[in-house]
């Protein structure tokens, strides 16, 4: 298998890379990969993680709910409920932060197209982008969406877009210092970026050290903190605007973390890790297990 080797930090360039910590692949192979902390700017990252033509097989499993749309079990269950009340949470935000209540907008990584269907229904012209052939497959059946593949990214106007979103796909994509450029190229000049990430700084990724679900690796390439993933839209002209808690996403990573742990009682154990990390959030939200992060071009 062909593995990427990261020399040097993707956001500050340095080159004083120190092992942090060694995290297993619970949910497709076993596998154990190392992640590895730049010492000058703190960015966590998976090093020697499969290069991009290889790394589809780790999501090869019918139970990766962002391409399947699977209710299997009950974290799926809960997962699809939490999501119809988030679909909502998100259009406000795209509306507000926007000032629009239509316009052009790009979902990148739509998974099986809830949040670009729910945008298109409230009046908004949307293009969406997908790598994976069975969830481009579920939104057409589904939605009447057809959805692109990553490889039209390059070939979409310049300049032609009034808000991009990525919700929880940052930290998928190989090429980062690229993608960044050409999300600030297809943006207007007033253009919203919007990213949902993990937060590796976390109550509850504290708390489960390797063990933290939300690690997923080789899935999750780059594992961000709100103080490095402001350096690294700053370095390609973006300030930020706002950012957000998640707080369900800590009840859901907390539940799926205790059962790789093999705890008894995972779904409760993760409960309550769930919300006294919501908690935390309440008092920092900083804290929070996912956060959502808005830009605007500087």
């Amino acid at each position: 298998m062909n593995k990427l080797t990261i020399t040097a930090c993707p956001i500050c360039g340095g080159t004083h890379l120190e092992p942090a910590l060694t995290c297993v692949d619970h949910y497709a192979s076993g596998e154990m990969f190392c992640l590895n902390r730049c010492a000058d700017c703190g960015f966590l990252f998976t090093q020697d993680f499969p290069v991009e033509a290889e790394i589809g097989r780790y999501y090869a499993t019918p139970d990766y709910i962002s391409h399947s749309d699977t209710k299997k079990g009950l974290m799926n269950s809960l997962y699809h409920k939490v999501r119809r009340h988030m679909l909502k949470r998100k259009a406000e935000l795209v509306m507000r932060v926007s000032h629009r209540q239509e316009g052009r907008l790009l979902d990148i990584g739509t998974g099986t197209g809830y949040f670009a269907d729910t945008m298109q229904q409230l009046g908004w012209q949307v293009e969406a982008v997908e790598k994976n052939e069975q969830a481009r497959r579920f939104a057409l059946e589904h939605f009447g969406l057809t959805v692109k593949p990553e490889t039209a990214l390059p070939t979409m106007e310049r300049d032609s877009l009034d808000v991009i979103t990525l919700w929880h796909v940052m930290e998928h994509l190989e090429h980062l210092n690229e993608t960044w450029q050409l999300l600030h190229s297809l943006l207007t000049e007033r253009g919203i970026l919007i990213v949902a990430v993990p937060n590796c700084s976390s109550y509850d990724a504290r708390k489960y050290g390797a063990y933290w679900a939300a690690y997923d690796v080789p899935r999750h390439l780059w594992h961000f903190t709100p103080d490095t993933i402001q350096r690294l839209a700053s370095k390609h002209g973006f300030a930020m605007t706002e950012r957000h808690p998640m707080p369900f996403d800590a009840f859901y990573v907390s539940m799926l973390t205790e059962k790789y742990m093999r705890h008894s009682c995972s779904f409760l154990r993760g409960g309550l890790t769930g919300a006294r990390a919501w908690l935390s959030s309440l008092v920092k939200k900083e804290r929070s297990s996912s956060m959502i992060y808005v830009f605007r071009k500087k």
